[in-house]
């Protein structure tokens, strides 16, 4: 499933990286730690974390995921918005929950 998909279905609001929503969402990971989703997450992957500062661009792009989205509305940095413009790597917001957003993307067949 393509990320504008995804996207769509569940409200989300692009802050950075419109360029890749193209990217096809191979499965999920949700973690706030930067070591364990360096680790546990997966090429494809839409990682959904709390998290909001320029490390996790770096994450993002050394995992070479489709994108991140952000949950609680918690800020997100603008250095780390002008990162994943340049870098092409689609950050989402939402108010919901991880829980919640995990959930929902599980109900869309996003699994691991």
């Amino acid at each position: 499933m393509k990320l504008s998909q995804i996207a769509k279905k569940l409200a989300l609001t692009v802050k950075a990286g419109e360029t890749g929503l193209d990217a096809e969402v191979t499965g999920g990971y949700a973690g706030d730690l930067l070591s364990c989703a360096m680790a546990g997450a997966h090429k494809g992957n839409l990682w959904v974390t709390l998290q909001g500062h320029l490390n996790i661009v770096a994450i993002a792009s050394l995992d070479e995921l489709a994108g991140i989205i952000v949950t609680e509305n918690k800020p997100i940095a603008q250095d780390t918005l002008a990162k994943a413009a340049e870098e092409g790597i689609p950050i989402l917001a939402t108010p919901l929950t991880t829980f919640e957003i995990v959930g929902r993307l599980w109900e869309m067949g996003v699994r691991t």
